[in-house]
């Protein structure tokens, strides 16, 4: 009876941990106007990150910034994608794509004025950055930004990778 139990606890919570690890299905729109669902994302079965940003946020920029200045390498090394998820309300939405091209972030920008995809992944404050498998499930999340930090997300991209 009590393996029983066990058993059936382990599955309750394996199957409750799957359940909360694939993306959120929100719909979000590109920075060129084009609708996208959330729970679509990906990088054809490789590790992606999403990073949450606002045009106003320094360690954002920053962070988004010290990535780009690598984001070539780590393409070619690991087939890592960028999603840059602005969240910027809608009345700054015109200063995203200006900050982009600025910075020549080469990242797919998408668009969330209302943080509903930011809250449903548990997001409160940003920077917030997810990074999620090749099968659509989230396997980190981590808030705000410090110099260097950029490496630790490669480093779980090689990691899921070795897997």
């Amino acid at each position: 009876m009590k393996k029983c139990i066990v058993s059936f606890c382990v599955c309750l919570v394996a199957a409750f941990g799957v359940a909360q690890a694939q993306l959120p299905a929100v719909t979000l729109k590109t920075i060129d106007g084009a609708t996208v669902q959330t729970d679509s994302l990906n990088n054809e079965g490789k590790p992606f990150i999403i990073d949450f940003f606002a045009t106003w946020c320094k360690p954002c920029n920053r962070e988004l910034s010290a990535i780009a200045e690598v984001y070539d390498e780590w393409q070619e090394e690991t087939g890592v994608k960028i999603y840059a998820v602005s969240i910027d309300q809608a009345q700054n939405i015109n200063k995203v794509k200006p900050l982009v091209d600025e910075n020549e972030w080469e990242y797919e920008v998408l668009l969330d004025p209302n943080s509903d995809f930011l809250k449903s992944l548990g997001g409160q404050m940003i920077p917030f950055v997810v990074v999620v498998d090749g099968k659509g499930n989230v396997v980190s999340k981590h808030s705000g930004y410090t110099d260097g930090a950029e490496n630790e997300l490669i480093d779980e991209v090689r990691n899921l990778l070795a897997q």
